[in-house]
């Protein structure tokens, strides 16, 4: 008697992640209330399984859902606002002055729908998010149908969304709360960073990190400015500051680690931190390159990030994961430093672990979460193939990605959304876009 299940994907080639360097050949995946319940060759599954519905991948690679380890959803609809400027001349001149104009509940569900839109149609399941309302983030990510980490901001000045850190932290709370049961919706506690956060702010964000078990992501070490500025105010580098505050563990999470000095790569591998490295964002606000092979050589998990589609214009990790790779071995001089596997983990098992999700996503293993993305190989621009994984970094961009599945439930396909319609895009810039133009560079 065939075990009845609700699908089966049987894939020309599959790339578990976990064990790691694996590729497996004709592989199917086997998926039951959103799980993964087996992993077999396609000849074995249909002897064992009666699926509701088989997808045939006879030309593509599949691997686990792309996770975006550090981004602002919402301000997607800034994309192109302010190029080439460096990063406080793109704060304060720019970018701040555009979120006075429209930040809001609606614009941040609209923007952030926009952004899950472009992250799933990539092969993102998963985006590890630093913006205000993040409650407002919530309901788009849930119409979406993508998974999101979801932070709690904390500034000491107001914006539209609140008055001072206290405000900030009793609004993500309650944010925080409205999503409880939500199984796409986890949260962290994102104080923005430290040059905008007081030792005060940071003392009660870990507090409640600890009490309530959440994970803190924060902005650090970007720019040369935020250390000099530092050293100015505290006699400390930012990372030392946040160390002797006690902040650095496993549940710590650095957005950028541009400017690290050995001793602090040691320190981040020693209380078991996580780093989110953008190297486009880096690059485009020239904020520098971060030391990502020296943080590998010691152990520290490095995951990629987009950032905000602001200071990169794209949310695409496809772009991130062969940036990455490419740039360590131009730093190092070194081709053999993250080979093309270890971009593949960084943009997932690595991504995973830093949000404390790992037992949930990051691989394709039996008991996970079918988060799942599949990569046709087929076009004659891109072949021939002699390594689909090589394929997917070096070569392959998210315009080839067909299917992206989140908890076994197709998100996108080949152009079309299950729970977004095109035109709906269409009104949410052509609402904002007028408002937003105001403040183009």
């Amino acid at each position: 008697m065939k075990k009845q299940v609700d699908l089966v994907i049987e894939a020309r080639w599959l790339c578990p992640i976990v064990p790691k360097n694996t590729l497996l050949e004709y592989q199917s995946v086997v998926i039951q209330s959103g799980k993964i319940v087996d992993i077999c060759a396609i000849t074995s599954a249909s002897d064992l399984y009666q699926a509701n519905e088989i997808v045939q991948l006879t030309e593509h690679v599949l691997i686990p859902g792309l996770i975006n380890l550090h981004t602002h959803a919402a301000m997607s609809l800034m994309r192109g606002v302010a190029d080439d400027l460096t990063l406080m001349t793109w704060l304060s001149e720019h970018i701040w002055p555009a979120e006075q104009a429209v930040l809001s509940e609606q614009y941040v569900q609209d923007a952030s729908l926009l952004a899950c839109a472009e992250m799933l149609s990539g092969g993102i399941t998963c985006f590890n998010d630093m913006y205000f309302y993040p409650k407002a983030t919530s309901v788009a990510a849930s119409q979406a149908g993508i998974r999101a980490n979801l932070g709690l901001v904390v500034l000491e000045f107001p914006t539209a969304y609140a008055t001072d850190a206290a405000d900030y932290l009793q609004k993500g709370f309650d944010a925080h709360d409205s999503w409880r049961g939500n199984p796409l919706i986890s949260t962290c506690i994102a104080p923005h960073a430290p040059y905008t956060v007081s030792n005060q702010t940071f003392e009660t964000v870990l507090t409640y990190a600890e009490q309530l078990g959440l994970g803190i992501h924060t902005h650090l070490h970007e720019t040369r400015d935020e250390i000099a500025q530092s050293q100015t105010e505290f006699g400390l580098r930012p990372l030392q500051r946040l160390a002797q505050l006690g902040l650095l563990g496993p549940n710590f999470l650095a957005a950028h680690g541009v400017h690290l000095i050995d001793s602090e790569i040691d320190m981040l591998a020693e209380f078991g931190c996580h780093i989110a490295h953008c190297p486009s964002s880096n690059l485009k606000l020239a904020s520098g390159i971060a030391p990502i092979s020296k943080l590998l050589a010691k152990g520290v998990n490095v995951g990629l990030g987009t950032d905000g589609a602001a200071s990169n214009n794209r949310l695409d990790l496809f772009a991130e994961m062969r940036l990455s790779a490419l740039l360590a071995k131009g730093m190092s001089e070194d081709a053999t430093v993250i080979p093309a596997h270890q971009a593949l983990e960084m943009a997932t098992i690595n991504a995973a672990k830093a949000m404390g999700l790992e037992d949930k996503i990051g691989s394709i293993e039996i008991g996970k979460l079918a988060d799942l993305t599949a990569v046709k190989l087929n076009e004659s621009i891109i072949n021939p193939c002699y390594d689909p994984i090589s394929h997917l970094v070096y070569t392959c961009g998210r315009e080839h990605v067909s299917h992206t599945w989140v908890t076994g439930e197709l998100r996108y396909s080949n152009g079309l959304y299950a729970n977004i319609e095109p035109l709906e895009l269409k009104e949410i810039i052509n609402m904002w876009q007028p408002k937003l133009q105001l403040h183009k560079h």
